[in-house]
């Protein structure tokens, strides 16, 4: 049962991705935008949206780090006995 729980909560932590691709859709929807209603701001604009997009990005890469972690890091008792009599 436990084993089930790992892989559905692994699962669950990588719908962030999904959230991170509607939020660089954002991003980049806003940068047209602003660039299509004031051109001269352009350069300081495309700042902006970099930024905008790492840190999306860095959201984007907390998800398969936690679901690493779900999937490894707790095991049942019996894993750990296994574990500790090698």
């Amino acid at each position: 049962m436990l084993e089930g729980a790992k892989l559905i909560g692994a699962g669950a932590a990588t719908i962030a991705s999904a959230g991170a691709a509607i939020g660089i859709g954002n991003v980049l929807s806003s940068s047209i935008h602003s660039v299509a209603r004031n051109p001269s701001l352009a350069k300081q604009s495309f700042g902006y949206a970099i930024l905008g997009f790492a840190l999306t990005e860095a959201i984007a890469s907390f998800a398969p780090m936690m679901a690493f972690l779900i999937s490894s890091v707790f095991r049942s008792k019996n894993q750990r006995k296994k574990v500790s009599v090698s």
